[in-house]
């Protein structure tokens, strides 16, 4: 695609709202599952969940991401990556909103499903968006989605506890207020998918390159799917069971809460600057060795002495969480075209996000059969290791595009 094509599209589009289109749907993408961590203990009490019933909750995020995520890109050839994000924005309101009126556990994981099911669209297609209508603002908007998606998570985490404490719904209402906040993403969005449905290049369309299977002989991309799995897997363990972990040291539950906000609070702040190094540096290995060692820290901290200075391994998390802002940057960095953009999106992120499901899963089972949580955080551990050499592989800039090209030819 050429730049003329790709500038006079964000024309269009134009830069105010686009800029407003990537801010709330970059909102609503993580709150319907950084919310449930907070009020687990509640959930646990209502729905009668045990530990592996519990880590299968926590799980769904990573694991729906994987799932719906790997046919994202199909739907976008179909209805184009506008019309995909305002299906994924109709989702996330749908699901998130039934599942506060139910008193079945059946019916509270569908209605979660739904709704996750949207954010993974949300997650795919956002980035090749952005790319596709950017024009000479893709790191700014890329940084604005950064931001956004920590904001989001932090205000969920932050203000689920609290809100299930004084709201007359509880959890209800700790839960359901993120389907409303969805809901305002509807509006921008469905006037962007009005606009955009006769612009062809929309759709994401037929690889100008290899097909998406041959991302799996790109080194890059298969590096870019374990370093984005390992630090989402440690990212959906913290959402799903950090605040546990506070709580069985002894801290209440508001404080459990509020020191995982204070963790994605802590993430923002990689959002402003992580799109930025990564575009602009020419070596981050020594960046992905810090993401390793501060995140190692972290839980060695937690492992020892939990509710000794607690906001210091909150804080150690938060800044080697600076991982996934880091890896989400490189989704569009680590490409040229905005198609490759989309396959690549669509290749890394199921993958990692397959990875992730697994991690909180394996932490309700091996926290229900050890009763504790070293091994738990042996484990988490060991994830921060592969997450480093995993980091080290991709810290060069390397496109995506040329390595398919050369894997294709006789």
């Amino acid at each position: 695609m050429s730049e003329n094509t790709r500038s006079d599209c964000a024309i269009i589009v134009g830069p105010a709202l686009a800029l407003v289109a990537v801010v709330v749907v970059a909102g609503s993408l993580r709150p319907g599952a950084t919310s449930v961590g907070p009020v687990m203990a509640e959930l646990r009490q209502q729905f009668g969940l045990d530990g592996t019933a519990a880590g299968l909750l926590t799980a769904l995020p990573g694991l729906t991401f994987a799932a719906i995520g790997a046919v994202a890109v199909a739907l976008s050839r179909r209805i184009g990556l506008t019309a995909g994000v305002l299906a994924g924005l109709a989702l996330i309101t749908g699901g998130f909103l039934l599942r506060t009126f139910t008193g079945s556990t059946l019916a509270f994981l569908a209605c979660t499903l739904v709704g996750l099911s949207g954010m993974a669209l949300g997650n795919v297609l956002v980035p090749a968006w952005i790319k596709r209508h950017g024009g000479g603002a893709v790191t700014r908007l890329m940084t604005v989605y950064s931001v956004m998606l920590l904001v989001g998570a932090a205000a969920a985490s932050m203000f689920a506890s609290p809100v299930a404490a004084v709201a007359p719904g509880g959890w209800r209402a700790a839960l359901g207020v993120w389907g409303l906040a969805a809901a305002v993403g509807l509006v921008p969005w469905a006037v962007l998918t009005v606009r955009e449905r006769r612009d062809r290049a929309d759709r994401a369309g037929v690889p100008i390159v290899a097909p998406s299977g041959s991302l799996l002989r790109s080194p890059t991309a298969v590096a870019l799917s374990v370093f984005f799995g390992m630090q989402a897997l440690n990212a959906y363990v913290q959402f799903g069971w950090l605040p546990q972990i506070y709580r069985d040291a002894g801290l209440p539950a508001g404080a459990a809460g509020g020191l995982l906000g204070f963790v994605s609070v802590l993430g923002i702040l990689g959002g402003f600057l992580m799109p930025v190094l990564v575009e602009r540096s020419p070596d981050l290995t020594p960046v992905m060795v810090a993401f390793g060692v501060l995140t190692v820290a972290g839980y060695v901290g937690l492992w020892l002495v939990p509710a000794v200075v607690p906001w210091l391994w909150a804080t150690l998390l938060g800044l080697g969480g600076w991982a996934f802002t880091a890896a989400i940057a490189m989704i569009t960095a680590r490409s040229r075209d905005p198609q490759v953009t989309a396959r690549l999106s669509g290749f890394v992120q199921p993958v990692g996000y397959l990875m992730a499901g697994i991690g909180p899963l394996l932490v309700g089972v091996v926290h229900q059969l050890t009763g504790g949580w070293p091994w738990v955080l042996t484990l988490l551990i060991g994830t921060a290791v592969v997450m480093t050499l995993a980091g080290v592989r991709v810290a060069r800039p390397t496109y995506v595009d040329d390595e398919a090209q050369r894997m294709t030819r006789p």
